[in-house]
């Protein structure tokens, strides 16, 4: 008997076991099936979980629902373990969330995985975004970064170059439903991985130091080893400049001196802007998350 229970936070034990559970999917699917964001919130109070248990209360699935009050729309990810999937969990964990949802429901489906994609054309779900993963090999020549006059690069200073990273991230990104509206709590999130490194946190910044874009990198070691363009924007007050390819191409540089052999950075698949960018740059379509509503 499988039982679904609601958990507002998880402790650290029961993240474990999701941690463990989104492991094995990524091992089977090639693709990790839940977002950093989703990963990023298992213990925090706010966050709401349903799991799937088995009678010895082991985790069999799991799904995030962030339904913040007042909004239009809510959002999910969810998982089941590889072994127990093709049984109808999957189904009853959606619309479980679907019903605590209670309106407009948005679900995430990562590398498109052919389970997901057929879940949500039973349930009514229709695709309304899609996010590209695109890669490309740091074994090949990379031309040296052009900067405007009086624009240098230098690393990001934790403490000292907060207000200025979200103010240009908050700018760049006003429009984008993840990125924009970052506050210190969200950068301290990410600066408390294991993952963050301050010396792959690049700043353009003026004569007077102000900043005018950046390019933060990542490393990721598993489930492979591979750089990340993990975020890129530019001042709005500075387009024009050509910052944003000067950038790319520093960042991606430092991840090659880093030991890195491949790229990868994830990009809307309707921003022609910044697909033509990548595209310029040797980046192709490696496979794309789509996200479907109901």
């Amino acid at each position: 008997m499988i039982e679904l229970s609601w958990r507002a936070g998880l402790d650290e034990a029961r993240a474990g076991e999701v941690r463990a559970l989104a492991a094995a999917a990524t091992d089977v699917d090639g693709t990790p099936p839940l977002g950093e964001h989703v990963l990023m919130h298992l213990t925090d109070p706010g966050a709401t979980h349903l799991l799937a248990l088995d009678g010895d209360d082991v985790l069999l699935g799991v799904a995030q629902l962030d339904a913040a009050e007042g909004a239009d729309e809510a959002t999910a990810e969810l998982v089941v373990h590889p072994g127990h999937r093709r049984a109808g969990l999957g189904r009853r964990i959606v619309e479980e969330v679907l019903a605590r949802a209670g309106g407009t429901l948005r679900v995430w489906a990562h590398g498109q995985h052919p389970g997901a994609v057929a879940l949500a054309a039973r349930l009514g779900f229709t695709p309304v975004r899609e996010l590209w993963q695109m890669r490309r090999s740091l074994l090949d020549g990379l031309p040296d970064p052009e900067l405007p006059a009086g624009v240098r690069l230098r690393p990001f200073v934790p403490g000292q170059d907060d207000d200025e990273f979200l103010r240009v991230n908050n700018a760049a990104f006003d429009w984008h439903p993840e990125q924009g509206g970052w506050d210190r709590a969200q950068l301290r999130l990410r600066e408390a991985e294991p993952w963050f490194d301050p010396a792959g946190f690049l700043l353009a910044v003026d004569e007077s130091d102000r900043l005018l874009g950046f390019h933060w990198t990542k490393v990721h070691t598993d489930p492979e080893p591979i750089g990340e363009v993990y975020v890129l924007g530019v001042d709005p007050s500075a387009r024009g400049m050509r910052l944003g390819a000067a950038l790319t191409l520093a960042g991606l540089q430092h991840l090659r001196e880093r030991g890195q052999s491949r790229v990868m950075l994830y990009v809307e698949a309707d921003n022609a802007p910044a697909v033509r960018l990548y595209s310029g740059m040797g980046f192709t379509r490696w496979q794309a998350d789509v996200s479907y509503r109901r």
